[in-house]
């Protein structure tokens, strides 16, 4: 299986395809596969790479105590070095969008797009977003110790689908996902989520991102993600905000392909637009 060094761990990857590289940064959870279907269709025009994050899939662990998204940023720097990567676009959805935007703003001459889905920013712009980020992610903790994040996070979806009705979408696509990959560990769980949890108190600087963006997030998505791509859509200097129709939160499983052609169009449009004229 290959794999490339990523400071203390080694990252497992899988890599399609022959042309602009675009590297694909799955949510928290999860692993490589959430993006089987765009990094498959994108092949025939584009070199593709899916890994999974540290603490996911077969990347594994580490004896870290704690991290932070400036680390699995710090990751995907050390994992674009280490394929020979010129200046991939990056495509990261919710987790993965928080490691997108902070390895943009930490290595800006690195890439030549940036596609964030699902995903927020770091200023947290209401009490309720910060009753979810700060009180409801970190309580998840202990009850994922007792009995799993199988059953914590499905718990946790059906009570948000009742109050936000689409925001979960397809969500056995998500528990077909889980059953075929590596489990993760309570440990790495809790460092991952407690990463999401203060990512408000990391330096990302918007202002230094110059390359065209896309802004993606789910019809149907929680209130708060879609008051980030505002957010986002008046910090950045080049970007675009579109709407997946029909989908929740994943929003590239729930309509895999009008996200995948939104996606193709950006790339063929905005960012060979951006690239012609450096």
């Amino acid at each position: 299986m290959p794999f490339v060094q990523t400071g203390d761990s080694r990252t497992y990857y899988e890599q399609r395809g022959d042309g602009p590289p675009v590297v694909f940064v799955h949510a928290a959870i999860l692993d490589h596969s959430l993006w089987d279907a765009q990094a498959e269709a994108l092949a025939d025009e584009y070199t593709t790479v899916v890994y999974d994050l540290r603490g996911h899939g077969r990347t594994g662990g580490s004896t870290r105590e704690q991290y932070a998204v400036e680390l699995l940023a710090d990751d995907l720097h050390a994992l674009v070095t280490g394929l020979g990567l010129d200046r991939p676009v990056v495509c990261g959805l919710s987790l993965g969008g928080l490691v997108a935007q902070s390895y943009a703003a930490r290595y800006p001459d690195d890439l030549s797009g940036l596609v964030l889905a699902d995903t927020f920013t770091p200023p947290i712009l209401s009490r309720g977003e910060w009753f979810l980020r700060r009180v409801v992610l970190n309580a998840l903790v202990y009850p994922v110790r007792l009995v799993g994040y199988e059953r914590v996070e499905k718990a946790n979806v059906w009570l948000t689908e009742r109050v936000f009705r689409g925001s979960g979408g397809d969500y056995e696509q998500i528990e077909q996902l889980r059953a075929t990959g590596p489990k993760m560990t309570t440990d790495e769980f809790a460092k991952v989520i407690h990463s999401m949890t203060r990512f408000h108190e990391e330096r990302v600087d918007l202002a230094a991102i110059a390359v065209p963006t896309l802004v993606l997030y789910g019809e149907h998505e929680l209130p708060f993600v879609r008051h980030h791509a505002a957010e986002l859509a008046a910090r950045l200097r080049d970007v675009a905000v579109d709407v997946i129709p029909d989908a929740g939160h994943a929003s590239n499983l729930d309509a895999p392909d009008e996200f995948t052609d939104t996606v193709r169009r950006f790339l063929r449009e905005r960012v060979a637009l951006y690239e012609a004229s450096e």
